[in-house]
């Protein structure tokens, strides 16, 4: 995800995205300890895009 794709998007939207992959690093976090989780670098990029969209939050905000 890029933050381009971000700027395009409603308030509302982006705040329902962050619900979204908060949650999902929820889930691999948890998979990551029950040794589920085949590739762990997913961990780094949801994060990542967390900051992405909360960078585009607050720029709207």
């Amino acid at each position: 995800m890029k933050y381009t794709e971000l700027q395009d998007k409603t308030l509302e939207e982006l705040n329902n995205l962050l619900k979204e992959k908060k949650v999902e690093l929820f889930e691999n976090r948890i998979k990551l300890r029950t040794m589920q989780l085949q590739d762990s670098s997913v961990i780094r990029k949801i994060k990542k895009d967390i900051a992405r969209i909360k960078t585009a939050i607050s720029a709207k905000g």
